[in-house]
Parts: structure tokens; C-alpha cells; sequence
């Protein structure tokens, strides 16, 4: 009975012990695998997370250069161009305003690009003249002053101009558009003393010179009075009482 009692107590030990190394092993591998499994975690959670940052950072520099962009156009239309805001930045603030910009340089109007023709007014007895000068020259330009006009000879000077038909605002010509001047020739008087041309010539002096030989609009000729004549200042229309003297 005592042997029998030692080999049951042997066997239940044994059993004991190698039911204890088994679930031990159970509870390593268990362990184990769970300690693998967090470590692969952390490791992935670790590797995602510069991955995420970066999205992140691209997420954030893409909305920078959104709002980063500006939209221009010109002011007077309904499209633009989308451009960065720093080249708007760059260019210096100039804008499109749909307009001639008042300090534009305009070319002061010459005569071989002006057609200088005359016509006369009312009459008989016919006493004025409008001289008129066409822009040919295909740009615009500016009419200064008055026409230096010599009916005669130079020696008997030009005819002085009128101080109040001279236009406030600078007279500048379109292709194809006239400025014009109105022009004294004699009163008209049955007494008074003239002398006739055929013809006479108009300088652009406050333009730099140039000069136009300009052909009477009568065939008998014109009836002028050096002591009576005078020209009135270059004008886009002539105007009531600035042009009437």
C-alpha cells in the first residue's frame, strides 16, 4: 500500500508539474505573442505617424497656395487671369482702368500728317475764314496754340490771335479727326482798303514747326486787311462768342 501511495503521489506530481509547464508555456506564448503584437502596433503607429504628418503638412501647404492665389483682370470686364498674388504684388499696383491714362505721351501733331484746308464764311461780303486741320498721320496728336498764319508776305507778319477763343483743355486729334480756327480777314467795309491772295501758308510753330501752303476756297481770290485780320486758337468745334470776333 505505501508503494502504491508513493507512485500515486509521484504520478500526481508529475502531473501537476507538467500541467504547470504547459500552461506556463501557454501563458509565454500568449505573453509572447501579445508583446509582439503591441510592439507591431507601436512600430506601425511610429511608422504611420510621419506618413500622417507629412499628408498633413502637404494638406496645410496646399491650402497655403490656395489662399495664397490671386484672381486679376481688368476692370472694366467680366474675365481675369489667375496669377500669383506676389506677380500682382511685383508689377507695381498698375492696373487696367479701360481708359487713356491722363499722363500718356501724346506726339505733338506735324504738319506732313495734317490735311490744312480753308472754307469760307457767310458773306458776301465774306470776312472770315475756318481753317481746318485733319489728322492723316494714323496716331493721335496735339494741336497747340494758334495757326501762324502769313497772308502776305513774311515782312508784314502774321495774324495775331485772339486770347479768348483760346480752349481750356489741351486739343488732342484722333486718326481722322479735325481741330479748327476761325480767322479775321478783313470788316467787310465798302471803303476799307484790302489786297487779294490766292493763297497762303499756316506754320505749326508751337508744334515744333512745319508749314502748309494752304489754296484759297474762292477762285477770285481772298480780300484781306492787315489791319483788321486776326485768328482765333485751334479748337475741336468752334463756340459761340469764344470764336466770334
Amino acid at each position: 500500500m505505501r508503494t502504491f501511495r508513493n507512485r500515486t503521489t509521484v504520478l500526481a506530481a508529475a502531473t501537476t508539474a507538467a500541467l504547470a509547464l504547459t500552461l506556463t508555456a501557454c501563458g509565454d506564448n500568449g505573453s509572447g505573442t501579445r508583446s509582439e503584437g503591441a510592439a507591431a502596433d507601436r512600430s506601425a503607429t511610429a511608422a504611420a505617424s510621419p506618413a500622417e504628418s507629412g499628408k498633413g503638412a502637404g494638406a496645410e501647404k496646399a491650402a497655403d497656395d490656395t489662399a495664397g492665389t490671386g484672381t486679376t483682370g481688368t476692370t472694366g470686364g467680366s474675365t481675369g487671369t489667375a496669377q500669383p498674388a506676389g506677380a500682382a504684388k511685383s508689377s507695381g499696383g498698375s492696373g487696367n482702368t479701360g481708359g487713356t491714362s491722363a499722363k500718356a505721351t501724346v506726339t505733338l501733331c506735324a504738319a506732313q500728317g495734317l490735311k490744312i484746308t480753308a472754307e469760307r464764311q457767310d458773306g458776301p461780303p465774306y470776312t472770315h475764314l475756318t481753317l481746318s486741320a485733319k489728322n492723316t498721320s494714323g496716331t493721335s496728336c496735339e494741336m497747340k496754340e494758334y495757326p501762324h498764319i502769313h497772308f502776305l508776305d513774311n515782312a508784314r507778319g502774321i495774324v495775331p490771335p485772339v486770347a479768348k477763343s483760346k480752349p481750356q483743355a489741351p486739343v488732342i486729334l484722333e486718326p481722322g479727326q479735325s481741330a479748327y480756327a476761325a480767322v479775321r480777314m478783313s470788316e467787310g467795309g465798302r471803303k476799307e482798303t484790302t489786297e487779294t491772295v490766292k493763297e497762303f501758308t499756316v506754320t505749326l510753330k508751337a508744334n515744333g514747326g512745319g508749314t502748309a501752303v494752304v489754296k484759297s476756297p474762292a477762285a477770285e481770290g481772298l480780300a484781306v486787311n492787315p489791319q483788321k485780320w486776326a485768328t482765333g486758337y485751334w479748337t475741336p468745334e468752334l463756340r459761340n462768342g469764344a470764336d466770334d470776333f
